[in-house]
C-alpha cells in the first residue's frame, strides 16, 4: 500500500466517522485489490497484527486498506509506536491512546455480505468501545470500505483520545479481544 497503509503512519483524523454505508457494486474491485495488496509488506504492519491483516488479505472479496494495532502514550513512554502493554502500576494518571483500527474494503458479492454482516456484529465484543463504521475518507478514496475501531464511543470521531489509566487498562483489554476476534474470523473464512 502506499504510506498510508503502514501501520499508523500518519494517521489521519476520522473525523467524517459515519454510519455503515451500503455496499454498491465496484467492478473495478480486483484490479483496486491486486494493486493494493502488490504495495503491501509485513514491515508496514505493527507486528502484533501482522498475521491478523494476512489472513484478511487471503479472503479474495476483502482486502485491507489502512491499519493500527493502538498505542499508548505516558509519562516516561513517549514513542508513537509504543507496541508494549501498559505497565501495572499507580504512578499513571492519564494516557494518550492512539485508536486501534482496521479498515477494509469488501466486495459486493454473496461472500463479502456474508462477510460484511459478519463484521457488523463485532461491536458486541464491547459495543462502548468498538464501533463498526464507514469513514468518508476512506469511501471517497475506495467504495464498500468499513472501518472497525476500538475507542471510547465518546471519541469515535476521532485518531487519538486521553484519559485515565483504568479506562486504558479496560481499552487494551478490548484491543487484545479484538484482534483475537478477528484472527479468528479471518482464518475461518
Amino acid at each position: 500500500m502506499p504510506k498510508s497503509q503502514s501501520s499508523c503512519e500518519g494517521i489521519f483524523e476520522l473525523e467524517t466517522f459515519t454510519k455503515p454505508k451500503r455496499l454498491l457494486e465496484n467492478q473495478h474491485y480486483h484490479n483496486q485489490r491486486q494493486k493494493s495488496l502488490c504495495r503491501l509488506t509485513d514491515d508496514m504492519i505493527d507486528a502484533p497484527i501482522v498475521k491478523v491483516i494476512n489472513a484478511l488479505n487471503k479472503i479474495s472479496h476483502c482486502f485491507s486498506l489502512q491499519c493500527c494495532y493502538g498505542h499508548f502514550l505516558y509519562s516516561g513512554q513517549n514513542n508513537p509506536h509504543n507496541l508494549r502493554p501498559l505497565p501495572m502500576t499507580d504512578t499513571i494518571s492519564k494516557v494518550e491512546y492512539k485508536i486501534a483500527y482496521v479498515a477494509f474494503c469488501i466486495e459486493n458479492t454473496l461472500k463479502g455480505r456474508s462477510l460484511l454482516k459478519t463484521l457488523q456484529e463485532i461491536p458486541v465484543i464491547d459495543p462502548e468501545n468498538i464501533q463498526f463504521c464507514s469513514a468518508s475518507w476512506f469511501w471517497e478514496r475506495q467504495v464498500n470500505s468499513y472501518v472497525l475501531q476500538v475507542e471510547p464511543s465518546r471519541f469515535k470521531d476521532k485518531d487519538k483520545a486521553i484519559f485515565s489509566y483504568n479506562e486504558a487498562l479496560n481499552i487494551e483489554k478490548t484491543r487484545n479481544e479484538f484482534f483475537t476476534k478477528l484472527e479468528e474470523l479471518f482464518f475461518q473464512q
